[in-house]
Protein backbone atom coordinates (compact mmCIF):
# COMPACT_ATOMS: atom_id res chain seq x y z
CA UNK A 1 0.00 0.00 0.00
CA UNK A 2 2.93 2.32 0.80
CA UNK A 3 4.83 2.12 -2.05
CA UNK A 4 1.46 2.44 -4.35
CA UNK A 5 0.71 5.89 -2.65
CA UNK A 6 3.60 7.10 -2.91
CA UNK A 7 3.76 5.86 -6.65
CA UNK A 8 0.72 7.89 -7.09
CA UNK A 9 1.78 10.60 -5.38
CA UNK A 10 4.76 11.11 -8.13
CA UNK A 11 1.43 10.17 -10.75
CA UNK A 12 0.28 13.55 -9.07
CA UNK A 13 3.30 15.42 -9.39
CA UNK A 14 3.20 14.36 -13.13
CA UNK A 15 -0.24 15.77 -13.87
CA UNK A 16 0.69 19.00 -12.14
CA UNK A 17 3.12 19.33 -14.37
CA UNK A 18 1.43 18.48 -17.28
CA UNK A 19 -1.22 20.78 -16.82
CA UNK A 20 1.21 23.59 -15.84
CA UNK A 21 2.36 23.04 -19.42
CA UNK A 22 -0.33 23.47 -21.02
CA UNK A 23 -2.16 26.29 -18.90
CA UNK A 24 1.03 28.55 -19.00
CA UNK A 25 1.35 27.91 -23.18
CA UNK A 26 -1.91 28.61 -23.25
CA UNK A 27 -2.69 31.59 -20.72
CA UNK A 28 0.24 32.96 -23.06
CA UNK A 29 -2.44 32.97 -26.33
CA UNK A 30 -4.74 35.02 -25.17
CA UNK A 31 -4.32 38.47 -26.44
CA UNK A 32 -3.37 41.01 -24.42
CA UNK A 33 -0.28 42.20 -22.55
CA UNK A 34 -0.73 41.41 -19.21
CA UNK A 35 2.09 44.31 -18.23
CA UNK A 36 -0.06 46.94 -19.55
CA UNK A 37 -3.41 45.55 -17.97
CA UNK A 38 -1.30 46.39 -14.55
CA UNK A 39 0.37 49.90 -15.26
CA UNK A 40 -2.90 50.77 -17.01
CA UNK A 41 -3.64 51.97 -20.55
CA UNK A 42 -2.07 55.00 -20.13
CA UNK A 43 1.48 53.88 -19.13
CA UNK A 44 4.82 54.84 -20.45
CA UNK A 45 6.93 52.71 -22.57
CA UNK A 46 9.83 52.88 -19.70
CA UNK A 47 7.42 52.16 -17.00
CA UNK A 48 6.03 49.15 -18.99
CA UNK A 49 9.78 47.96 -19.97
CA UNK A 50 10.76 48.06 -15.64
CA UNK A 51 7.74 46.28 -14.93
CA UNK A 52 7.89 43.60 -17.63
CA UNK A 53 11.52 43.22 -16.11
CA UNK A 54 10.00 43.15 -12.55
CA UNK A 55 7.76 40.30 -13.55
CA UNK A 56 10.13 38.30 -15.69
CA UNK A 57 7.86 38.87 -19.00
CA UNK A 58 11.13 39.92 -20.66
CA UNK A 59 12.87 36.38 -20.20
CA UNK A 60 12.45 33.41 -22.76
CA UNK A 61 9.82 31.95 -22.43
CA UNK A 62 11.28 28.27 -20.95
CA UNK A 63 12.21 30.63 -18.68
CA UNK A 64 9.59 32.36 -17.55
CA UNK A 65 7.42 29.03 -17.20
CA UNK A 66 9.94 27.12 -14.57
CA UNK A 67 10.54 30.37 -12.70
CA UNK A 68 7.11 30.12 -12.12
CA UNK A 69 6.43 25.85 -12.09
CA UNK A 70 9.39 26.43 -9.47
CA UNK A 71 7.35 28.84 -7.17
CA UNK A 72 4.03 27.22 -7.86
CA UNK A 73 6.23 23.69 -6.02
CA UNK A 74 6.80 25.70 -3.06
CA UNK A 75 3.52 26.87 -2.71
CA UNK A 76 4.01 30.68 -4.22
CA UNK A 77 1.27 30.86 -6.75
CA UNK A 78 2.12 34.55 -7.35
CA UNK A 79 -0.10 37.99 -6.66
CA UNK A 80 -3.36 38.27 -8.46
CA UNK A 81 -3.24 41.64 -10.65
CA UNK A 82 -7.11 41.96 -9.24
CA UNK A 83 -6.79 41.67 -5.90
CA UNK A 84 -3.06 42.57 -4.52
CA UNK A 85 -3.68 39.25 -2.93
CA UNK A 86 -1.23 36.48 -2.82
CA UNK A 87 -3.13 34.07 -5.33
CA UNK A 88 -2.56 31.10 -2.75
CA UNK A 89 -4.63 32.96 0.30
CA UNK A 90 -7.31 34.20 -2.44
CA UNK A 91 -8.01 30.46 -3.31
CA UNK A 92 -7.54 28.79 0.53
CA UNK A 93 -9.99 32.16 1.29
CA UNK A 94 -12.32 30.27 -0.79
CA UNK A 95 -12.19 27.10 -0.71
CA UNK A 96 -14.56 26.33 2.17
CA UNK A 97 -17.08 28.30 0.14
CA UNK A 98 -16.77 25.81 -3.18
CA UNK A 99 -15.80 22.59 -0.60
CA UNK A 100 -19.29 23.18 1.40
CA UNK A 101 -21.13 23.37 -1.40
CA UNK A 102 -19.69 20.33 -3.04
CA UNK A 103 -20.18 18.25 -0.08
CA UNK A 104 -24.10 19.03 -0.04
CA UNK A 105 -24.20 18.78 -3.77
CA UNK A 106 -22.38 15.06 -3.55
CA UNK A 107 -25.06 14.43 -0.28
CA UNK A 108 -27.94 15.12 -2.30
CA UNK A 109 -26.70 13.48 -5.41
CA UNK A 110 -25.47 10.06 -3.75
CA UNK A 111 -28.65 9.80 -1.49
CA UNK A 112 -31.39 10.52 -4.41
CA UNK A 113 -29.54 8.59 -6.62
CA UNK A 114 -28.19 5.27 -5.09
CA UNK A 115 -31.60 5.19 -3.49
CA UNK A 116 -33.10 5.37 -6.95
CA UNK A 117 -30.67 3.11 -8.62
CA UNK A 118 -31.62 0.58 -5.57
CA UNK A 119 -35.01 0.82 -6.70
CA UNK A 120 -34.74 0.58 -10.08
CA UNK A 121 -32.64 -2.43 -10.16
CA UNK A 122 -34.86 -4.56 -7.29
CA UNK A 123 -38.05 -3.46 -9.06
CA UNK A 124 -36.43 -4.46 -12.42
CA UNK A 125 -38.63 -3.47 -15.66
CA UNK A 126 -41.42 -1.81 -13.18
CA UNK A 127 -43.19 1.82 -13.38
CA UNK A 128 -40.11 2.52 -11.12
CA UNK A 129 -37.67 1.50 -12.64
CA UNK A 130 -38.88 3.23 -15.66
CA UNK A 131 -39.57 6.37 -13.84
CA UNK A 132 -36.25 6.40 -12.13
CA UNK A 133 -33.68 6.36 -16.13
CA UNK A 134 -36.21 8.64 -17.34
CA UNK A 135 -35.74 11.26 -14.29
CA UNK A 136 -32.14 10.11 -14.58
CA UNK A 137 -31.51 10.57 -18.31
CA UNK A 138 -33.20 13.73 -17.65
CA UNK A 139 -30.79 14.98 -14.83
CA UNK A 140 -27.70 14.23 -17.06
CA UNK A 141 -28.78 16.04 -19.73
CA UNK A 142 -30.35 19.27 -18.25
CA UNK A 143 -28.03 21.94 -18.43
CA UNK A 144 -26.78 23.64 -14.99
CA UNK A 145 -27.03 27.13 -15.49
CA UNK A 146 -31.14 26.43 -17.23
CA UNK A 147 -31.71 24.33 -14.07
CA UNK A 148 -29.83 26.93 -11.37
CA UNK A 149 -32.59 29.98 -13.17
CA UNK A 150 -35.36 27.65 -12.74
CA UNK A 151 -34.83 26.91 -9.04
CA UNK A 152 -34.44 30.63 -8.49
CA UNK A 153 -37.69 31.54 -10.38
CA UNK A 154 -39.74 29.24 -8.63
CA UNK A 155 -38.59 28.79 -5.23
CA UNK A 156 -36.83 32.11 -4.80
CA UNK A 157 -38.85 34.27 -6.67
CA UNK A 158 -42.48 33.31 -7.25
CA UNK A 159 -42.96 31.20 -4.12
CA UNK A 160 -40.07 33.09 -2.25
CA UNK A 161 -38.99 30.26 -0.01
CA UNK A 162 -35.52 30.39 -0.06
CA UNK A 163 -32.68 32.71 -0.74
CA UNK A 164 -31.53 33.22 -4.33
CA UNK A 165 -27.81 33.83 -3.72
CA UNK A 166 -24.85 34.24 -0.97
CA UNK A 167 -23.84 32.39 1.32
CA UNK A 168 -25.34 34.47 4.45
CA UNK A 169 -27.93 36.82 4.91
CA UNK A 170 -26.56 40.79 5.56
CA UNK A 171 -28.12 41.07 9.08
CA UNK A 172 -26.34 37.34 10.16
CA UNK A 173 -22.55 37.43 11.25
CA UNK A 174 -20.39 34.44 11.90
CA UNK A 175 -17.05 35.08 13.45
CA UNK A 176 -14.85 32.72 11.29
CA UNK A 177 -13.24 29.74 12.65
CA UNK A 178 -12.81 27.33 10.30
CA UNK A 179 -14.71 29.42 7.38
CA UNK A 180 -17.17 26.75 7.09
CA UNK A 181 -20.01 28.38 7.68
CA UNK A 182 -21.90 25.57 8.44
CA UNK A 183 -19.39 24.19 11.14
CA UNK A 184 -18.59 27.96 12.61
CA UNK A 185 -22.30 28.09 13.18
CA UNK A 186 -22.31 25.30 15.39
CA UNK A 187 -18.82 26.05 16.95
CA UNK A 188 -20.44 29.76 18.16
CA UNK A 189 -24.25 27.82 19.05
CA UNK A 190 -25.29 30.75 16.59
CA UNK A 191 -28.64 28.62 15.17
CA UNK A 192 -29.91 31.44 13.23
CA UNK A 193 -26.82 31.60 11.11
CA UNK A 194 -26.70 27.82 10.78
CA UNK A 195 -30.26 28.02 9.45
CA UNK A 196 -29.85 30.63 7.19
CA UNK A 197 -26.34 28.98 6.14
CA UNK A 198 -28.43 25.76 5.27
CA UNK A 199 -30.78 27.57 3.15
CA UNK A 200 -28.84 29.17 0.84
CA UNK A 201 -26.96 26.06 0.51
CA UNK A 202 -30.43 24.11 -1.13
CA UNK A 203 -31.25 25.77 -4.23
CA UNK A 204 -26.96 25.63 -5.60
CA UNK A 205 -26.35 22.14 -3.99
CA UNK A 206 -29.21 20.49 -6.31
CA UNK A 207 -28.64 22.80 -9.14
CA UNK A 208 -24.75 21.69 -9.03
CA UNK A 209 -26.00 17.98 -7.80
CA UNK A 210 -28.70 17.06 -10.08
CA UNK A 211 -26.18 15.74 -13.29
CA UNK A 212 -23.96 13.51 -10.20
CA UNK A 213 -27.48 12.27 -9.21
CA UNK A 214 -28.61 10.96 -12.30
CA UNK A 215 -24.95 9.40 -13.27
CA UNK A 216 -25.01 7.86 -9.84
CA UNK A 217 -28.76 6.27 -10.31
CA UNK A 218 -27.44 4.80 -13.39
CA UNK A 219 -24.16 3.23 -12.17
CA UNK A 220 -26.25 2.37 -9.00
CA UNK A 221 -28.48 0.42 -10.92
CA UNK A 222 -26.55 -1.19 -13.09
CA UNK A 223 -23.66 -2.30 -10.55
CA UNK A 224 -27.01 -3.49 -8.26
CA UNK A 225 -28.47 -5.85 -11.08
CA UNK A 226 -24.67 -7.89 -11.88
CA UNK A 227 -24.50 -8.47 -8.24
CA UNK A 228 -28.19 -9.36 -7.74
CA UNK A 229 -27.35 -12.24 -10.32
CA UNK A 230 -24.23 -13.63 -8.29
CA UNK A 231 -24.94 -17.04 -6.03
CA UNK A 232 -24.14 -15.59 -2.66
CA UNK A 233 -27.39 -13.40 -3.41
CA UNK A 234 -29.34 -16.43 -4.45
CA UNK A 235 -27.73 -18.06 -1.09
CA UNK A 236 -28.92 -15.52 1.20
CA UNK A 237 -32.39 -15.89 -0.40
CA UNK A 238 -32.78 -19.13 0.45
CA UNK A 239 -31.37 -19.22 3.98
CA UNK A 240 -34.53 -17.06 4.43
CA UNK A 241 -32.77 -13.70 5.38
CA UNK A 242 -35.32 -10.37 4.26
CA UNK A 243 -34.81 -8.87 1.15
CA UNK A 244 -34.09 -5.93 2.94
CA UNK A 245 -30.93 -7.82 4.80
CA UNK A 246 -30.36 -8.98 1.31
CA UNK A 247 -30.21 -5.99 -0.01
CA UNK A 248 -28.73 -3.59 2.41
CA UNK A 249 -25.53 -6.16 3.50
CA UNK A 250 -24.96 -8.33 0.95
CA UNK A 251 -25.58 -6.98 -2.38
CA UNK A 252 -25.09 -3.12 -1.95
CA UNK A 253 -22.02 -3.76 -0.09
CA UNK A 254 -20.96 -5.15 -2.94
CA UNK A 255 -21.34 -3.27 -5.43
CA UNK A 256 -19.98 -0.23 -3.77
CA UNK A 257 -16.64 -0.14 -5.74
CA UNK A 258 -18.32 1.48 -9.26
CA UNK A 259 -20.73 3.30 -6.79
CA UNK A 260 -17.38 4.71 -4.89
CA UNK A 261 -15.58 5.40 -8.29
CA UNK A 262 -18.45 7.52 -9.81
CA UNK A 263 -18.88 9.69 -6.57
CA UNK A 264 -15.63 10.30 -6.33
CA UNK A 265 -15.18 11.46 -10.19
CA UNK A 266 -17.91 13.42 -9.34
CA UNK A 267 -17.00 14.73 -6.24
CA UNK A 268 -14.02 16.28 -7.93
CA UNK A 269 -15.59 17.19 -10.78
CA UNK A 270 -17.90 19.12 -8.90
CA UNK A 271 -14.88 20.89 -6.98
CA UNK A 272 -13.78 21.85 -10.37
CA UNK A 273 -16.79 22.66 -12.39
CA UNK A 274 -18.93 24.68 -9.84
CA UNK A 275 -17.99 27.82 -11.92
CA UNK A 276 -21.66 28.24 -14.04
CA UNK A 277 -23.51 27.70 -10.05
CA UNK A 278 -21.51 30.03 -8.06
CA UNK A 279 -22.02 32.23 -10.78
CA UNK A 280 -25.59 31.96 -10.60
CA UNK A 281 -25.83 32.09 -7.45
CA UNK A 282 -23.68 34.71 -6.65
CA UNK A 283 -21.43 31.97 -4.29
CA UNK A 284 -18.28 33.59 -3.39
CA UNK A 285 -16.31 30.71 -4.11
CA UNK A 286 -13.49 29.18 -6.48
CA UNK A 287 -15.56 29.41 -9.36
CA UNK A 288 -16.46 33.06 -9.09
CA UNK A 289 -12.94 33.89 -8.46
CA UNK A 290 -11.85 32.32 -11.77
CA UNK A 291 -14.78 34.20 -13.74
CA UNK A 292 -13.48 37.37 -12.17
CA UNK A 293 -9.88 36.84 -13.86
CA UNK A 294 -11.06 35.99 -16.86
CA UNK A 295 -12.74 38.85 -17.40
CA UNK A 296 -9.90 41.29 -15.78
CA UNK A 297 -7.64 38.90 -17.81
CA UNK A 298 -5.82 37.84 -14.77
CA UNK A 299 -3.72 35.58 -15.98
CA UNK A 300 -1.60 34.80 -12.88
CA UNK A 301 -4.72 34.02 -11.13
CA UNK A 302 -6.39 32.04 -14.06
CA UNK A 303 -3.03 29.57 -14.06
CA UNK A 304 -2.96 29.50 -9.78
CA UNK A 305 -6.71 28.58 -9.73
CA UNK A 306 -6.73 26.22 -12.77
CA UNK A 307 -3.36 24.68 -11.39
CA UNK A 308 -4.90 24.48 -7.48
CA UNK A 309 -8.11 22.72 -9.02
CA UNK A 310 -5.87 20.45 -10.89
CA UNK A 311 -4.06 19.29 -7.86
CA UNK A 312 -7.38 18.94 -5.94
CA UNK A 313 -8.97 16.63 -8.76
CA UNK A 314 -5.71 14.67 -8.25
CA UNK A 315 -6.37 14.12 -4.49
CA UNK A 316 -9.71 13.71 -4.33
CA UNK A 317 -9.09 10.59 -7.01
CA UNK A 318 -6.22 9.51 -4.99
CA UNK A 319 -7.87 9.17 -1.24
CA UNK A 320 -11.10 7.46 -4.23
CA UNK A 321 -8.27 4.74 -5.01
CA UNK A 322 -7.24 4.37 -1.47
CA UNK A 323 -10.18 3.57 -0.48
CA UNK A 324 -10.89 0.58 -2.46
CA UNK A 325 -9.22 -1.37 -0.13
CA UNK A 326 -10.58 -0.80 3.12
CA UNK A 327 -14.02 -1.23 1.36
CA UNK A 328 -13.15 -4.24 -0.86
CA UNK A 329 -10.39 -6.42 1.51
CA UNK A 330 -10.24 -8.44 -1.98
CA UNK A 331 -7.99 -5.60 -3.54
CA UNK A 332 -4.92 -5.56 -2.87
CA UNK A 333 -2.18 -2.69 -4.06
CA UNK A 334 1.02 -4.36 -5.38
Amino acid sequence: MRNYILRRILNVLLILLIVSILVFLMIRLIPGDPARIIAGEHASEKSLAELRAELGLDKPILIQFFNWFGKVLKGDFGYSIFTHEPILHDLLYRFPNTFELAIFAMIFATLIGVFAGIISAVKRYSILDYASMIIALFGVSMPVFWLGIMLIMIFGVKLDLLPTGGRLSVYLHITPITHFYLLDSLLEFNFPAFWDTLKHLILPAIALGTIPMAFIARITRSSMLNVMNQDYIRTAKSKGLSTRTVIMKHALKNALIPILTASGTEFALLMGGAILTETIFSWPGIGTYVVLAVQSRDYPAVQGSIIFIALVVALVNLIVDILYAYIDPRIHYQ
